[in-house]
């Protein structure tokens, strides 16, 4: 495990099972809550990713980056994914828990987002940071308003995974020798194509650190008729956000509604309108052939269908700011991390939002004597 300066790592046992957590070596334990954050990556990555955030946000924070189940340094247990994303929602509590930690601020990218609005249905916090996050639909084969293209999920799960993708996560594949090869679907779908960094590889050892053994990533799926051949198991990853097992929209409902900030890249191939993740997307585009047509497997509109639920949020009485940042990836914190940062700082209430519009600029002349 390749950590930065600064960075270091333990593993919390917490009962449910062994939990690897990065904090940064000057953090105090003591740290109120009001300035405690609790960072939570995404599908195919681990707490890694979250290095450049840790070691750029304010010395007086407590900052803390946990590795879901079958990611990074922490227990390949098997994933119940009839229970939607509660075993991973159920671990983050547990390990929150053990630290001696309640409500905190919670920021989750992508699955981490679908994670942390769980964590929201069923415990206090103090407010939420959604970076791409996932429809709160589940992944693939909705409409707009949620509901299903196919009872049975046609189209969604861990039916959808690349195979060759899955085989070269086993075997460690550092290479970029194939669209499929982990390294080249970081820069193809994880960030925009002007995206550089010196620390590539390490973002690459977080992807190859995810865990395919059974009942991981992707899961199991089963064989159907309807296009395009295959629906959702009942275990792994890919299923636990299907969206036969997934469906968070209760958030709206919740009596205790923590403040909401949505940061996406308007460039996201992932959580997108148009996703290149997205089945039906692609049976479109002639990707995934014998498509039947946009009244029968339509693309699922991710991205509207977050703002249409964060719309009913604020109706009901929650506080929602959405970033859209423009030509930005999957990845807004690797790619524009002074945006990133400073909006999470305005948002936990570390720093003041500038006023809009700004007050008027008085110049103030006085004599020598003055």
């Amino acid at each position: 495990m390749t950590l930065f300066d600064g960075i270091a790592a333990r593993l919390v046992d917490t009962g449910r099972l062994s939990v690897n957590v990065l904090e940064r070596a000057g953090d105090d334990p003591a740290t109120v809550a009001e300035q405690t954050v609790v960072l939570v990556h995404g599908s195919v990555a681990s707490s890694l990713f979250w290095q450049e955030i840790m070691q750029d946000l304010p010395s007086d924070l407590r900052v803390l980056a946990v590795d879901l189940r079958g990611f990074g340094g922490t227990e390949h247990s098997p994933i119940d994914a009839t229970r939607g994303v509660r075993d991973f929602s159920d671990d983050l509590h547990a390990t929150l828990q053990t630290l001696g930690l309640d409500a905190v601020h919670l920021v989750g990218w992508a699955l981490g987002g679908a994670v942390v609005l769980q964590y929201a249905l069923d415990h206090p916090v103090l407010s939420l940071t959604l970076q791409a996050p996932l429809s709160p639909y589940g992944f693939g084969g909705t409409r707009r308003d949620g509901s299903l293209v196919s009872e049975n999920g046609a189209g969604t799960g861990a039916g959808a995974a690349n195979p060759d993708f899955v085989q070269r996560l086993t075997a460690r594949d550092a290479t970029d020798d194939a669209p499929t090869s982990p390294r080249s679907v970081f820069r193809s779908s994880y960030v925009s194509s002007d995206y550089r960094s010196e620390h590539e590889d390490v973002w690459v050892e977080a992807m190859l650190s995810t865990s395919t053994a059974g009942g991981n990533y992707p899961g199991d799926a089963r064989t159907v008729a309807t296009w395009p051949g295959f629906a959702p198991g009942t275990t792994g990853v890919l299923n636990a956000i299907a969206p036969t097992h997934l469906d968070l929209s209760a958030i709206v409902d919740i009596a205790d509604k923590p403040p909401v900030l949505w940061i996406h890249g308007t460039a996201d191939a992932v959580v997108s309108d148009t996703s290149f993740s997205d089945v039906h997307h692609l049976g479109a585009l002639g990707v995934v052939p014998g498509w039947p047509g946009a009244d029968a497997a339509p693309a699922q509109p991710m991205v509207s269908q977050t703002r249409d639920v964060l719309a009913d949020y604020a109706a009901a009485g929650g506080a929602v700011t959405e970033l859209a940042v423009e030509d930005a990836g999957h990845a807004v914190h690797l790619e524009r991390p002074a945006q990133f940062r400073r909006a999470l700082l305005e948002h936990i209430g570390y720093v003041g939002r500038p006023a809009d519009p700004a007050p008027p600029t008085e110049a103030i002349i006085l004599r020598s004597a003055d």
